[in-house]
């Protein structure tokens, strides 16, 4: 067990997670498919959406086009295939601080406002999935408040 641990902080700390390579107890695995699944409330995946969700992705994970790319098709087939999101959002609590998940939600923001507005179905499914990575409510009104003045939410004040 202490092993595992290990492995698990050496994988966080030194990138020894490989950056292609996007396994179901990849937390950014994890975090994508929660935007696929905001981004496609309304419809499928449309380009407008597809390409914030590969630049929030791409800049936020430090990945290239390719890496992106594998990272969005995985994202598709893993919320696809998915109940729930306790699969998700329970990797994304044992494996993300709180300031983590606090990104991971602004970046959910980033994607659910592409369209210019956020529908009651998305601030629903927002709302949710910040519960279940305790950000209070008050931040996740603030990130949406931050993502919606066109500001970055992951940067500091």
């Amino acid at each position: 067990m202490f092993d595992d641990l290990k492995s698990f902080f050496a994988a966080l700390t030194d990138g020894s997670k490989h950056p292609a390579r996007f396994e179901a107890d990849d937390y950014r695995l994890a975090a994508a498919a929660l935007m696929v699944h905001v981004a496609t409330l309304d419809s499928n995946l449309s380009d407008a959406e597809r390409d914030k969700l590969h630049a929030v992705l791409k800049t936020r994970f430090a990945l290239d086009d390719d890496d992106t790319d594998a990272l969005i098709d995985a994202a598709v087939a893993a919320d696809q295939n998915a109940v729930d999101f306790y699969q998700f959002t329970s990797l994304l609590m044992r494996t993300l601080d709180d300031e983590g998940r606090r990104k991971v939600v602004a970046m959910m923001w980033e994607v659910a406002f592409v369209d210019g507005n956020v529908s009651e179905f998305e601030d629903n499914v927002m709302w949710r999935v910040a519960d279940l990575l305790a950000v209070p409510n008050r931040e996740r009104i603030e990130l949406r408040q931050a993502v919606a003045a066109g500001e970055d939410p992951s940067r500091p004040a």
